[in-house]
């Protein structure tokens, strides 16, 4: 191998190697999500089998994720909803954008809770765990209000 050649060589291997570990290293978590849950709350259901549930997941990174189901013991379905006017329309997933909010609210974007196991009480608390695309699980306890509880902005 000429010495051109061979300069050559290590000079493209040395750019491959700084593009290699630029990749690898140097992550700061910034394209990452992460998320919080707040303002969670289930007005008391007027029916004994079906409820609704909001709640407000805040990214403060600089990655986006989705809110793709949440669970509880509660009930045995959980189904996500997206309103627009007076139209409802169940979804899969709903986005949670990257140094944003997800605001489930009552009126707008929401949970349903069907197939109740039973009727909660004002007072009580119901777990959730929220899943998400990316991010790990978020488990938390949302209280019972009352039917005509609306949350202070």
């Amino acid at each position: 191998m000429t010495a051109r050649r061979r300069a050559a060589a290590a000079a493209a291997l040395a750019l491959g190697l700084t593009g290699t570990l630029a990749a690898c290293g140097g992550d700061d978590g910034g394209d990452r999500p992460e998320l919080s849950v707040g303002g969670a709350y289930i007005p008391r259901p007027a029916m004994a089998d079906m409820a609704a549930g909001f709640l407000t997941v805040t990214n403060k990174g600089g990655g986006a994720d989705k809110l793709t189901s949440v669970t509880t013991p509660l009930a045995r379905d959980v189904t996500m909803h997206t309103t627009k006017g007076t139209q409802m329309k169940q979804v899969g997933s709903l986005d949670v954008p990257a140094d944003g909010e997800l605001k489930l609210t009552s009126g707008g974007d929401h949970l349903m809770l069907t197939k109740l196991v039973h009727r909660p009480k004002v007072g009580e608390k119901v777990e959730f765990t929220l899943h998400f695309a990316t991010s790990e699980p978020v488990t938390i306890k949302v209280p019972v209000e009352p039917m005509t509880y609306r949350p202070k902005d």
